[in-house]
This record gives C-alpha cells, structure tokens and sequence, in this order.
C-alpha cells in the first residue's frame, strides 16, 4: 500500500434497503491534494464522505489512509484522530461563546490545557475570529458561523480534510474567505477532500476532481487532465485586413469545426479539435497565407461545461 496515497478505497460501496448509494467505488486521492467531489443530488457523494469520516458503515469494500486501513470499530482510534470531518449539516450551539464552543471540541479531542490554549489562538487566527473569541455564536454571520465549523474541524490537526458541501448558502465574499484558508491549508500539507456544487469555487481550488453519477465514480483525474481531455478548444482570431479572407483560409484545415463571428467586429471564435501543437500550426498556416492578424488565443471552456457535457453523456 503507497503511502503516498492519503485516501485508497477499494470496492467501496454502501446500500440502503435495495438502493446503492454507493456503488463498488476505487477512489484514490494523492497526499497534499485538493480533491474536488462533484455530481448531482442522489449521486452518492454524502454517503461516500460519510464513509470516509467512519460516520457511515461500507456495506462491502476497504478505505485505507495513509497506507493504513480505516475500520469503523474502536480498533483504530489514533488513525481517526487524523480526520477532519464537516458534514453540511452540523449544529452550531448558539448559546456558547466562540471560545467556549472550540475549547469544548479541543478538549473531546484530548489536547492538554498548555497546547489547547495555544491552538485554539492559531485556528482562530487562521479564520480571522480573533476579534470574536468572547462574542456568543447566536451574533455571528453565516459566513462566520461556517469558518468557526472549519475551526471546529481543524482544531486536533488532522491530515486528512473532508468537507461536504461547505460554502452551501454562503455569498461570494464569504466563499472567497472560505476558499483562501482552504489554501492555506493545502499549504501546510493538509489533503482536502471537498464536494460543492459552486463549481467555479473547485475550479480554483482543486487539483483533482471526481465526478459522482448514481453512486459510481464516472471521473477520476486531475483538473489539468480533464482540460485537456474534455474542455472544447475554442481559438479567438481577429484580424486588420478582409474576413471573408480568414474564413476562406480556416476552411482548409480540417481540425476546424466551425466559427462564429463576433458581433460587429472583424473578429472570429473558432471551434477548434486540436491541441496546442496543432493550435501552432494553424497560427502559423495564416500567417504564411499573408493574413494580419491581431489577435490568436485559446479559450479554455470552464468546469460548469464539461460537467454539463460529460453528464448530457452519461445519459445519452
């Protein structure tokens, strides 16, 4: 078993009565990832962070962390110290002080007086709540409330992150300030597990994406790869001299696929089936053709599409 994995499962599958939440699952997640979790609603991703967090029992199948195999029975209470779990749903205790509330979970934790002080400083400080350390939890806002969840959850130093649905509900500010600790920890070498339905949020964070559909795992791969793969090239071209000229010119090479002229401009957006050294050629043919051209870039489709066009797939 890799220890460079943080997360291996291997057959992981869960039913309820004769639904398959999760079905006969191989999911690996390299340490120090940010591993994007995405799929519709019903696709099986709860239940597979529940799963991971030994919050829910397999039906069948094995997860392993770090190279050790993770069992939902007391034999292994030290490799569960090393999760980090925040479920979409958790309570917040309105009553309690935001010290209080941390200085609870610190303690269900086992941390010891001297070093709990100390850690409860530094997660506050890293979801800037220093300044709300004696204010009650009813007087926070939802995006507070949800940073003082992630200190809850980070408050043992796991190594391992897993975060269902967390910037559910929030505004882009509060999202934005979500996403910068996320960095932060990925940077101290934290593995994050992450499922969202703000795609564009993943996209910025990930290195990694799994796509959930009827609780298989269609897609495993980094984002990098999923560009590359399934993101539609698509090269805007604009040039100083006659457009009917470029048009001409495009029709001869057969990786182009179309093109529509934008409005009012002697500019073009060419749907293109070729990577980047064909995308060079091309440049280069229109040059040699004795076009002008002022303008030749790739525009890469966003995440939101390929989901879209890798689903419209599946059910196709």
């Amino acid at each position: 078993m890799g220890k460079e994995l943080a997360i291996a499962t291997y057959g992981l599958t869960k039913r309820f009565d004769r639904q398959v939440a999760v079905n006969e699952v191989d999911l690996r997640v390299n340490s120090g990832e940010v591993y994007g979790l995405i799929g519709p609603n019903g696709a099986g991703k709860t239940t597979l962070i529940r799963m991971l967090a030994t919050a829910e029992e397999p039906t069948k199948g094995e997860i392993y962390v770090n190279g050790d195999r993770l069992k939902g029975d007391e034999s292994n209470p030290h490799l569960k110290q090393r999760l980090g779990y925040l479920p979409d749903d958790f309570p917040l205790y309105d009553d309690l002080t935001v010290w209080d509330y941390l200085d609870y979970f610190a303690r269900l934790y086992g941390l010891k007086p001297s070093h709990r002080r100390r850690r409860l400083y530094e997660v506050l400080e890293l979801v800037q709540l220093e300044n709300k350390r004696n204010g009650l939890i009813a007087t926070l806002s939802r995006g507070m409330k949800q940073r003082l969840s992630l200190a809850r959850t980070i408050v043992h130093e796991p190594i391992l992150l897993l975060l269902d649905e967390p910037v559910s509900g929030l505004d882009p500010i509060a999202r934005m300030q979500f996403r910068e600790i996320i960095k932060i920890l990925q940077e101290a070498g934290m593995t994050i597990l992450i499922s969202s339905h703000v795609l564009s949020d993943l996209a910025e964070l990930c290195t990694s994406i799994g796509i959930m559909e009827l609780g298989f795992l269609v897609e495993s791969t980094s984002l990098s790869e999923l560009y590359r793969r399934l993101s539609c090239q698509q090269i805007e071209i604009a040039t100083l001299g006659d457009i009917d000229t470029l048009q001409r010119q495009l029709t001869k090479n057969s990786l182009v696929e179309g093109w529509e002229i934008v409005a009012e401009t002697k500019r073009l957006r060419v749907k293109f089936n070729g990577g980047e050294l064909e995308s060079a050629q091309l440049l280069r043919s229109l040059i040699e053709a004795g076009i002008s051209l002022t303008e030749f870039h790739c525009i890469r489709e966003d995440l939101e599409t390929i989901f879209l066009k890798l689903g419209h797939k599946q059910a196709s």
